[in-house]
């Protein structure tokens, strides 16, 4: 497998963007700025964004893989990959996320803890109410893994 920089025409990973976040115009926030990752192997199995926040902080503001490889690793793979890659030129990496039964354990597991809480984030900045996991999104929550 192969951990491959994306730094053009990152839109034609669109459609494995959508799956992490569901509205264009929340990824046209970020994506240019960011810096995109996407994993190989034998195609492309998921991606990941993540931008500086200032203050020491990389933030994951994307990352999802392709249903048919959830639970497969590929998702840790590329925190893990972030991780290493920016270890000593970031104190923390960080990544925001719904209070999900489905997200939040997946985080956990990979070595991040809870930070602090946006409230109402989604609330307030998608057209539409999110669910996951049969819960409505409603606050961001920040977890934070020390680099």
């Amino acid at each position: 497998m192969q951990i491959i920089e994306i730094k053009e025409n990152k839109k034609q990973y669109l459609p494995l963007l959508l799956l992490a976040d569901e509205q264009k115009d929340m990824i046209d926030r970020y994506l240019e700025n960011g810096t995109m990752y996407v994993s190989d192997d034998d195609g492309i199995k998921g991606e990941c964004v993540v931008t500086d926040e200032g203050n020491g902080i990389l933030e994951i503001k994307n990352i999802a893989t392709i249903p048919e490889c959830h639970g497969k690793g590929y998702g840790r793979i590329l925190i893990d990959y972030v991780a290493d890659r920016y270890k000593g030129q970031y104190s923390a990496l960080q990544v925001g996320t719904g209070d999900s039964p489905l997200t939040i354990p997946f985080y956990e597991k990979c070595g991040f803890v809870r930070h602090h809480v946006v409230k109402n984030f989604f609330t307030d900045n998608y057209d539409h109410p999110i669910f996951e996991g049969g819960v409505q999104l409603k606050d961001m929550i920040y977890l934070r893994k020390e680099l």
